[in-house]
């Protein structure tokens, strides 16, 4: 019903927990247990997706710890006025401060489900929401381990040795295959990775990060990552089906919830001018900032364990999942409409562009067909047109990581978002004659597609599809539609007639 509605699954995996609560049906042990297992496969596949060099940005983790530290402010005071209006709360100080802390994060899940919607998680704003994301999470994680309420044993020590190991371990997973072996070795290495920092004292879910860690950037760890993803949401909604079986918040934490969850809108607010300060371009800001104007499941993470601590009351978890689910109401519209309200009022947004962004734009000039996406079919295609235009073909892609070797290639290739409408504006679409699309996405491509279209394009315009559906929405906006699979049986054919003139002769 929630996805019916337009909003995300979580927000009906809570309220289904609240259903339960009020049948007097209990989770037990089990659903609790899957839950933990939910966190943890959720703390590993992070550490699959870290990037360091993103991380150690300015524009990643200035803006992170900037916004923490106001929103903790921010909430900590509005929590100390809700005690003095409603002194039936009983907020302590230590109480204040944990739920402040709790309500300074924005929703890993949220953000990657509206972007993976959208078609856009290799976007710039997606790698910059997601990189913030991180480091909030790492300092959830850090504070999971803190209370467990003592130190490391010495054994700990001994971890540093996972390191070495990890070349080992890269090539156990290639000879897994891709099947069921290497799902069962993926699950094997996060929860036993979370029982081994469990031996020497440090918190498992802790341990989970840093084993995906170990294995980021390898071709592999991105195939495992795809491959857990629907296990971790699955054990995931346990977690979020645990929250409402604790039942409802007391009648003033049920106000102030809804209150919490309102104030949610104030992330995007601060986010936005923090980004561009630190150099991110408007428009990056824009929909990063929107995509994070929320709670998170974290934070629901981050109060159950306080409340075994006995930090806070239990209670305050049923009450941060209403915040929570507030939120998520509250955030989606805005997210869907951030690309609407950058192209309205695009000049208003221009105004918070640095200098440094703006001498960075990328050199369009003499382009007369642009290649969207770099990959290997935009790799081929851009080669094979090149043989004949040379530098009037400019090839358009987000991976500055490859930026050399196109580079070393003589490939005249610049590091822009396809579907940015500043970098059109730097295009004299009326010198282009010839728009390729070869994005990763559909949704992408037809972002693309419509941005074309309000710009005026009267060029031609040809795209990869994969599904036939695809092919017709695309044609409905004028473009060529090139169906992978469907034809690639006849490259297949043309590649098999070449090697039987090769035998002939």
């Amino acid at each position: 019903l929630s996805r019916a509605l337009g909003l995300p699954a979580l927000i009906g995996y809570l309220a289904a927990g609240f259903v339960l609560h009020e049948t007097n049906i209990a989770g037990g042990a089990l659903l609790h247990n899957l839950a933990n297992l939910g966190v943890t496969l959720l703390l590993f596949t992070i550490g699959l997706k870290l990037v360091p060099a993103q991380l150690l940005k300015p524009m990643v983790w200035g803006t992170t710890v900037v916004h923490m530290l106001l929103m903790q402010l921010l909430f900590a005071a509005t929590l100390w006025v809700a005690g003095v209006v409603m002194p039936g709360l009983g907020l302590a100080l230590s109480e204040l401060l944990v739920i402040a802390f709790a309500l300074t994060f924005s929703s890993t899940v949220f953000v990657i489900q509206v972007m993976q919607e959208k078609g856009e998680m290799s976007s710039r704003h997606a790698n910059l929401a997601i990189g913030i994301l991180v480091i909030q999470d790492i300092a959830a994680v850090l504070f999971l381990t803190a209370t467990k309420g003592s130190l490391p044993e010495i054994e700990a020590l001994f971890l540093l040795l996972l390191w070495p190991l990890r070349a080992p371990i890269t090539r156990l997973m290639e000879r897994a295959g891709h099947g069921e072996l290497f799902t069962l070795f993926g699950l094997a290495l996060a929860l036993g990775g979370a029982a081994l920092f469990e031996q020497v004292g440090i918190k498992g879910d802790l341990g989970a990060l840093i084993i995906g860690a170990l294995l980021a950037g390898t071709q592999k760890s991105k195939e495992l990552y795809r491959n857990l993803m629907n296990f971790k949401d699955l054990f995931l909604v346990c977690f979020f089906l645990t929250i409402g079986l604790d039942g409802w918040p007391e009648e003033e934490a049920l106000a102030l919830a809804l209150v919490l969850g309102v104030m949610a809108l104030i992330k995007p607010l601060v986010y936005f001018p923090l980004m561009t300060w630190l150099h991110a371009a408007p428009r990056t800001a824009l929909l990063s900032a929107s995509a994070l104007g929320n709670y998170s499941e974290f934070g629901l993470v981050v109060i159950a364990v306080a409340a075994k601590a006995g930090w806070v009351e239990p209670e305050w978890a049923s009450a941060i999942s209403l915040a929570i689910a507030a939120s998520f109401v509250l955030s989606s519209p805005l997210s869907k409409r951030a690309h609407d309200l950058y192209r309205r009022h695009h000049d208003f947004w221009l105004r918070f562009e640095s200098a440094e962004v703006s001498a960075a734009r990328p050199d369009t000039s003499g382009a007369r067909i642009i290649v969207l996406g770099m990959g290997n079919i935009g790799k081929g295609a851009y080669d094979a047109i090149a043989e004949k235009y040379g530098r009037e073909v400019l090839g358009v892609d987000l991976n500055e990581r490859k930026l050399a070797d196109h580079t070393r290639k003589h490939r005249r290739v610049v590091i822009a978002d396809a579907s940015d409408p500043d970098f059109w504006h730097q295009v004299n679409l009326d010198e282009v004659t010839l728009v390729l699309l070869a994005l990763t996405h559909h949704q992408e491509n037809m972002l693309v597609a419509e941005l074309l279209r309000d710009l005026g394009y009267s060029g031609r315009t040809a795209a990869v599809v994969r599904f036939a559906e695809e092919a017709r929405d695309l044609e409905e906006h004028g473009f060529s539609a090139f169906n992978l699979y469907a034809q690639a049986g006849a490259g297949f054919a043309d590649h098999a007639a070449q090697q039987l003139e090769l035998m002939d002769s």
